[in-house]
């Protein structure tokens, strides 16, 4: 039967013709309003204080004494926010995309996608308010949680490996997000209640004065491990749509070819579908970083606010976002630190800039690479 050629645009309505062109102009006003809004505010935040730095206002000392325990923390926070992160949502992705049912997928994607809209304030609140008086008050606890619950994901894929095929039906990997939650649930109770025994037979009963006294080590209430854990809460729901639309968009064919030839379905993962959608995964890895880096109100309630440089995780920092939102209101136009909380700003600016380009470039690049494998937009 032969299909109907689709009406030309000479034998459309004027209204309908006057609509659609007036939608497309509206578009592109808006799409080039967001373009010149975002170079307007790097223009501001340069020409506020590049003149500063030519004409010597700004000293070089003044600038590293002011601003490198604000980049530090910054870093910090963001580091061991992707450390959180970025496992859990590319575990998620890859387990959503690659080996969860249909049924079940089409239930959990939306609702960590829904988690995106969570405000910071109140991601904040709860890890600064719930979460660091939590941990200070069962540290040894919260150490056994952070080391069990990896160990409890990997013994029960070695022990799911070992059952019988009868078994292996009943528990399928497409269902494993749902019946491993008694099993973690259960290793947590546990650590739970073996951790204050622990702490007394190894630690003397106090954790937190053996890691003063042995190693030096100051435990801050407000730490990078509280904003690691909800700045990475914050981030991960991001990371996982992005890494899992890329991970999903990989056609089966790839995949259903590789096992054909006689290839598991971890080889076919590791060496088909990952380099396949490695554009998207690394673009969602890149725009999680910034979304960290760029994050205020999680590092401002859950920190400490304490401009410290240490390595240790267990201490605070604040971050630039942090230290721009508390002193620019009392900051005094023209002075020196409206100059380098201004600075700060730009810096942010051209980070986020440059992260979200080089995600951009790389994604691209990418993806001529692997053009030959089939569509992966």
């Amino acid at each position: 039967m032969t299909k109907p050629f689709p009406a030309s645009p000479a034998h459309r309505s004027p209204r309908r013709h006057l609509l659609d062109r007036l939608a497309t102009g509206l578009i592109a006003a808006g799409g080039i309003g967001v373009i010149l809004a975002v170079l307007a505010i790097g223009a501001f935040l340069a020409i506020e204080v590049v003149p500063s730095l030519f004409s010597g206002a700004l000293g070089q000392e003044q600038i590293t004494l002011s601003l490198s325990p604000l980049a530090w923390g910054t870093l910090k926070a963001a580091f061991w926010a992707l450390v959180f992160a970025v496992p859990m949502a590319l575990g998620a992705a890859i387990h959503s995309a690659v080996y969860m049912s249909p049924r079940l997928r089409s239930r959990i994607k939306p609702t960590l996608e829904l988690m995106e809209a969570l405000p910071g304030v109140v991601i904040g609140f709860v890890a600064g308010l719930v979460l660091a008086p939590w941990v200070e008050r069962h540290l040894a606890g919260a150490f056994a949680l952070l080391l069990v619950m990896p160990l409890g994901i990997l013994m029960a894929g070695g022990a799911w490996r070992w059952l019988s095929p009868a078994l292996r039906q009943r528990l399928p990997l497409a269902w494993a997000g749902l019946w491993l939650v008694p099993w973690l649930a259960m290793l947590g109770l546990a650590a739970l209640e073996l951790a204050p025994w622990l702490e007394a037979r190894l630690f003397a009963g106090d954790l937190r004065g053996w890691l003063d006294a042995e190693l030096g080590i100051d435990y801050a209430s407000r730490n990078a491990l509280i904003v690691g854990l909800a700045m990475g809460f914050a981030v991960m729901p991001s990371v996982y749509a992005l890494a899992e639309d890329a991970l999903s968009g990989v056609p089966s064919s790839l995949g259903e070819g590789a096992q054909a030839m006689g290839a598991t379905r971890w080889q076919t993962l590791w060496k088909v579908v990952l380099p396949a959608a490695a554009p998207g995964v690394f673009a969602a890895v890149m725009i999680g970083a910034g979304r960290a880096v760029g994050e205020t109100m999680i590092v401002l309630m859950a920190s400490g606010n304490t401009a410290l440089m240490s390595l240790s995780p267990l201490e605070g920092m604040r971050s630039m976002a942090a230290g721009i939102a508390i002193e620019l209101p009392e900051a005094v136009p023209g002075s020196d630190s409206y100059r380098l909380l201004i600075l700060a700003a730009l810096l942010l600016f051209l980070f986020t800039f440059l992260v979200n380009t080089l995600a951009e470039v790389v994604r691209s690049r990418l993806r001529r690479r692997y053009r030959r494998l089939g569509d992966l937009s």
